[in-house]
C-alpha cells in the first residue's frame, strides 16, 4: 500500500526531511503510516443538516482524512442508544437512525477500504442500557428466561452496600430488586458467568466483521468482571477477564482471522499484562498519556523510554512477539491537552512530535490535529469538529453549542495549507512516520547518555534502521550531547521540526519545544 502526500504537506515534508524535492512535487511514504483516528461521530460530519454528525457525513470526509495520513478509523458506539454518547445500548445488531442505515454504514466501509482504511467500531461488551429489551425481560421476575443475563442482588443473597469499580453505587433498585451497574443505573452489567451472554457476544461480533468492519475498540474491557472497588488488582479477577477475551478472540478468528481488537483497559501498565496473552491484541496507553500529557505541558519527565522497552518486553513475551501499543494523547473521556497547555500551539505541537514517534499504532483524536480544546463536563470533550472558521457551513455539525471551540483559527479551513498550522505539522509527522520504518514499526530503546534536564531522547529501530530522537521540553534553546558511539552512529539530521535545530560535531541544538530525529 503507498500513500500519497501532496500540495502543502508534500512541501512541509520534503522541506522537514531536508529532500532535495520541488514545491508541489509528490512524496510517496515507503508505507502506512500506522496511525489511527477516532471519530465520536455525532460530533464529526454532518451530511443532511440536522445538525447531527452521520455515517455519510465521515465519507463525506475521507479525503480530509486521507490526506491527514491515517491508515485506520475508530467510530465511537453507532448502535441504538438513548443517550448522545451511545455507550448505552439497546440494539447490538442494527445503526441509531440519527447516525444513518445499514447501506450507509456499508457504503462509509467500501469507500474507507477502497482508500486502504481500516475501520474499528465501539463494542460495549460489559453492560447495556437500561433500556434493552434484554433487560426489561430480565427484570420481569426470577423466572424470566433472561433473569440470568445479568446480576441480581436478591437472587445471590448478596449486599447491595459495595462500592463500583469506578467509586459509584454498585446496585440499583428495580422493582423491589436490585441489580449490578458500575457505571450507572442507565447501564446494568451483563452477567459472563451466563454461557448464553458469552455466546450471544461472540455472534454480535461476527455478525458485524461480516458487514466488513476491520475490529473493535472493545470499552471498558477491564469490568466485564471487575465490579467491585475491592477487586481492582485481583489476580483471581485478572485472569476471568484474561479467559472471556481469550473466549471472545476465538470465537471471532475461525471465520475472521485478521479481526484487530484493541481494548479499553483502564489501568497501569502491569495490570495490562493478562489482556495480551491470546485475547486482545492492543491496549490503550494511559500510563504514556499521562507521560506525554505531563511532559509536553509542564517540561517535567522521567525516563519513559527505559519504562517502555522494560513493559514492552513482558508484553512481546506474554503475546508471544503479537502485542502492538496503542498510544494516544486524547480521547473521548479525557480532558483535551490543548486546554491543560492553556492553548499553547508550541506545547501542541510538541505533544504531537512525541506521541508520532511512539513505537505502535497512535490514535488521533479528532479535532487533536488542530489544537481543539475541551475540559471538564463529557460534552465539552466532544464538541463539534470545526471544519469552518465561523462554526457553520457544509459538514459542520450543531447538536451541541461550541464553548471550548469558537476561535475560528481552530478550524480546517483555517489551517489547511497554513504553513506552520498545527494540522500541517500532523499531516508532516504522520507522513514522516509513514516513510521511516523505524518510526512505524520500531522498538524503543533507552539512550547511552541521558539527556540534560528538560529534554527528552530516545531510539527507535528495527532490525535494518536506527534514529535517535530527541525533545525539548522547554521554552529555552537546549543542547544534547552524544557520547562517542551516538555520535558516529547518528550523523544526518532526518527531521527538524522548528527552525534552527542542528547537528554539528556530536551535538543536538534543539529549538523552544523543538523536536530532533537523527539518523
Amino acid at each position: 500500500m503507498r500513500r500519497f502526500v501532496s500540495g502543502a504537506a508534500a512541501i512541509a515534508l520534503c522541506g522537514s526531511l531536508l529532500a532535495s524535492c520541488s514545491p508541489g512535487k509528490e512524496t510517496a511514504p515507503d508505507g502506512p503510516s500506522g496511525v489511527y483516528y477516532e471519530i465520536f461521530v455525532r460530533s464529526f460530519a454532518d451530511s443532511d443538516g440536522d445538525g447531527v454528525g452521520d455515517l455519510k457525513g465521515i465519507e463525506q470526509k475521507l479525503d480530509y482524512l486521507e490526506g491527514l495520513g491515517v491508515d485506520g478509523l475508530w467510530l465511537t458506539p453507532i448502535q441504538p442508544s438513548p443517550s448522545y454518547h451511545g455507550y448505552d445500548v439497546t440494539d447490538y445488531y442494527g445503526i441509531n437512525p440519527q447516525f444513518g442505515t445499514m447501506d450507509d454504514y456499508k457504503s462509509l466501509l467500501k469507500a474507507a477500504h477502497k482508500r486502504h482504511m481500516k475501520v474499528l467500531m465501539d463494542l460495549v461488551v460489559n453492560h447495556t442500557s437500561s433500556e434493552h429489551p434484554w433487560f426489561a425481560e430480565s427484570a420481569e421476575g426470577k423466572d424470566s428466561p433472561r433473569r440470568n443475563w445479568y446480576t441480581w442482588a436478591e437472587d445471590r443473597g448478596l449486599s447491595t452496600s459495595a462500592m463500583s469499580a469506578t467509586g459509584g453505587e454498585a446496585w440499583h433498585a428495580r422493582g423491589g430488586d436490585h441489580y449490578l451497574g458500575t457505571f450507572w443505573s442507565g447501564m446494568p452489567d451483563l452477567n459472563f458467568d451466563e454461557p448464553a451472554v458469552r455466546a450471544e457476544m461472540v455472534k454480535i461480533g461476527n455478525f458485524w466483521l461480516d458487514q466488513g468492519v476491520d475490529g473493535f475498540r472493545l470499552d471498558a474491557a477491564k469490568h466485564v468482571y471487575e465490579d467491585f472497588k475491592t477487586q481492582a488488582n485481583s489476580p483471581k479477577i485478572a485472569q476471568k477477564n484474561q479467559a472471556w477475551w481469550q473466549e471472545f478472540r476465538r470465537g471471532l478468528t475461525g471465520a475472521h482471522p485478521d479481526v484487530y481488537l484493541v481494548g479499553e483497559v483502564w489501568s497501569s501498565a502491569g495490570a495490562i499484562v493478562p489482556y495480551v496473552k491470546d485475547a486482545l491484541d492492543s491496549t490503550f496507553g494511559f500510563d504514556l498519556s499521562d507521560w506525554i500529557r505531563e511532559a509536553a505541558s509542564k517540561g517535567t519527565a522521567a525516563d519513559i523510554a527505559d519504562r517502555l522497552a522494560r513493559t514492552s518486553e513482558v508484553y512481546a513475551r506474554e503475546s508471544g512477539g503479537k502485542y502492538i501499543d496503542a498510544p494516544f494523547l486524547d480521547n473521548h473521556d479525557r480532558d483535551r491537552f490543548m486546554s491543560l497547555a492553556g492553548g499553547d500551539a508550541a506545547k501542541g505541537k510538541l505533544a504531537a512530535a512525541m506521541l508520532l514517534t511512539m513505537p505502535g499504532r497512535p490514535f488521533v483524536y479528532y479535532g487533536e490535529e488542530l489544537g481543539m480544546q475541551g475540559a471538564g463536563a463529557d460534552e465539552l470533550k466532544r464538541e463539534p469538529m470545526r471544519w469552518t472558521q465561523s462554526g457553520a457551513g457544509e459538514g459542520q455539525t450543531s447538536w451541541e453549542q461550541s464553548v471550548a471551540n469558537t476561535d475560528p483559527a481552530v478550524s480546517v479551513e483555517a489551517q489547511d495549507g497554513a504553513k506552520g498550522s498545527m494540522l500541517e505539522r500532523y499531516r508532516e509527522l504522520i507522513a514522516l512516520r509513514a516513510s521511516t520504518a523505524a518510526l512505524r514499526d520500531g522498538a524503543i530503546e533507552p539512550v547511552a547518555a541521558e539527556p540534560p534536564a528538560g529534554t527528552v531522547a530516545y531510539v527507535r529501530a528495527t532490525a535494518d534502521e536506527r534514529v535517535y530522537v530527541a525533545h525539548n521540553l522547554t521554552a529555552e534553546p537546549q543542547t544534547i550531547a552524544l557520547d562517542a558511539d551516538a555520535a558516529k552512529a547518528y550523523r544526518k539530521l532526518l527531521y527538524a521540526s522548528e527552525a534552527g535545530a542542528a547537528l554539528k560535531d556530536g551535538t543536538i541544538t534543539l529549538p523552544a519545544y523543538g523536536t530532533a530525529i537523527l539518523k
